[in-house]
Parts: structure tokens; C-alpha cells; sequence
């Protein structure tokens, strides 16, 4: 899973508990010394590593559903978030070539920002990071088709085989005499981990619809349940304090909110600010003040020596 403030495979271990705050927002209790280690210059922020994510959709007669994991409790990091299939790109789909169809990998590279290389490793990451985690498929075998079910004990040999980093999905794609898809994502926003966390991803989120005939299934060894949520339901249950997420997970919630269908959401990707959004920690008047540019409900005031 991938959602802008993390994205690794986490290690299932005892952890400290998450605080809550304003909604049903989760934070690190260890954020506040690492903000101040990183405004004193205690701490050298480390390099983030590229990733991807999917905001899978299908319609409904009460209007378009998103695909959510929620993360097991047993998680070192942010346990009972929910968040979307994802997690870190493959360095190998950057040099392979891939079977290919859609806008070429020097728009998507213009349009992601980054050089036609980098471009379908992302892209493939977040075709990858679906199948992974939620057994859908972006990909077919011509430019105009997309593969049926793929629930069998071939097709999950494979998945795992990816998922252990056995296969490379260039090599599963050419084995299968696929296409990837890249015409059924749009690119929708771009979230980087804040300079305090340990680890840290350069996140591009994506919007696609569910292909007709594939359905998805909890595939993913660091979730205990899946969720087939509208966005302003899902909004909803984190203004209670129900649904735990991180900020960019009900960011991109709510910016989904106006869309009537999958094909308009996807239809508005194109428009969509990929400016990239990287929190901001500052010390005022001796207070630690921690911001996401342009997203003023995640503000947070840090008390010397307490929490938010």
C-alpha cells in the first residue's frame, strides 16, 4: 500500500499507539522529536523513493465506489489506516521493455514529470501494485482489450511470484502476452513523504475504473479488510473519527467526491494539479507548526516536550 506518507511493505510488529486528532487521522506518536531533531538540524532527511497508488473505481446507482484496504493493527506503521492498493516501484520496469498501449511513456512522462524511463516504471508500478494487492489487471492482449478473470492457480502463481520480486512485470507481461494498459489510468496527484519520517516515497496516485469482468479480492498479506466505499461515505466516517486514514488518502477522497461516474473521474484526470505536496514543519514562537501546502485541515501545532 502506497498513500503519500509511506508506502513500504511493513514489518507486523508491537507498536506504539497512533494519536488521534481533528477526523480520523493518524499520525506517528514519534512525529513531534523527529520534527524538532529535523528543525534543530538533528536530522538529515533522507532521499524518498518513487511509488504508486490506485484509486480504483466502479459504479453504483448511488454513484461511484472506491477500493480501500485497511491496514492490519498488527502494523508497524499507521495499523487500521485505510488506504489504496500500492507501494514502491520496481527499478527494473524502468529498464525492460514492456508491452505497451496507451498514451506513449514520453507523455506520460510529461505529464508526470519525469523522463519517459522513470515515467514506466511508475506507470507500471501502479498497474503492478493493483494486481498485487487487489488481483485486477490493467492489461490485455491487444491495445483495445483487457484480460477476464484471473483468479486462477496460474495467475496467482504469478501474482505471487511478482509480489516476491521473482518476476519482474515486464518479464510477467511478455510471458503472457499482454499489454499494459496505460490509457485506463489517469494521473490524478502526487504526495511526498515529509523530510522527518524515516522512511519516506514520492507517491503518484492514480484513478482507473474496475475492468468489466474482473473483480478484486483481498490480496494483500498487510490488510485484514477490503471495502467497496463511496468517497463522501468514506469522507464521512473520517470526520467522525470511524475510518482512520493519512492525509493524502482523505485528500484524494474528498477531490473524488464531485464526480458522478468512473469515466468522469477519469474524464477530469487530465486536469488534475500534480504539483507535488510535501509537509512543512516550522517552529513559531516555540511552537513546532506542522502544515501540508494547500491543505490547511492537517495543520498541526506541536507543544514543546508534548504531543499535537
Amino acid at each position: 500500500m502506497a498513500n503519500g506518507q509511506h508506502g513500504q511493505r511493513g514489518q507486523q510488529q508491537a507498536r506504539p499507539q497512533s494519536q488521534p486528532s481533528a477526523g480520523g487521522q493518524w499520525y506517528p506518536p514519534e512525529w513531534p522529536d523527529r520534527i524538532r531533531a529535523l528543525a534543530d538540524g538533528a536530522l538529515t532527511p533522507v532521499d524518498p523513493r518513487r511509488a504508486a497508488t490506485v484509486m480504483l473505481l466502479r459504479d453504483t446507482p448511488a454513484g461511484p465506489a472506491v477500493h480501500m484496504l485497511r491496514r492490519r493493527s498488527s502494523m508497524a506503521f499507521a495499523g487500521g489506516a485505510y488506504a489504496y492498493p500500492g507501494g514502491g516501484v520496481d527499478p527494473r520496469d524502468e529498464e525492460h521493455q514492456v508491452g505497451w498501449a496507451g498514451p506513449s511513456q514520453r507523455d506520460w512522462a510529461a505529464r508526470l514529470g519525469t523522463d519517459a524511463g522513470a515515467a514506466q516504471a511508475i506507470v507500471c508500478g501502479a498497474v503492478r501494485e493493483t494486481f498485487e494487492e487487489a488481483g485486477v489487471l490493467l492489461a490485455g492482449e491487444t491495445p483495445d482489450t483487457v484480460v477476464g478473470d484471473t483468479t486462477g492457480d496460474d495467475w496467482e502463481a504469478d501474482r505471487q511470484s511478482l509480489v516476491a520480486r521473482e518476476l519482474s512485470f515486464a518479464e510477467f507481461l511478455d510471458r503472457r502476452g499482454l499489454r499494459l494498459r496505460s490509457d485506463l489510468l489517469g494521473a490524478w496527484a502526487r504526495w511526498i513523504t515529509p523530510e522527518f519520517e524515516p522512511r519516506r516515497y514520492d507517491t503518484w496516485f492514480f484513478v482507473a475504473a474496475l475492468p468489466e469482468g474482473q473483480r478484486t479480492r483481498n490480496a494483500s498479506t498487510e490488510a485484514d479488510r477490503t471495502v467497496w466505499i463511496r468517497p463522501a461515505d468514506a469522507a464521512a466516517g473520517y470526520d467522525k473519527g470511524e475510518l482512520l486514514m493519512m492525509p493524502p488518502t482523505i485528500a484524494t477522497l474528498r477531490s473524488l467526491e464531485p464526480y458522478g461516474s468512473a469515466a468522469e473521474a477519469l474524464a477530469a484526470a487530465a486536469e488534475q494539479d500534480l504539483a507535488p505536496v510535501l509537509a512543512q514543519a516550522s517552529l513559531e514562537n516555540g511552537e513546532l507548526v506542522l502544515s501540508w501546502p494547500g491543505h490547511d485541515e492537517f495543520t498541526k501545532r506541536v507543544r514543546p516536550g508534548g504531543p499535537a
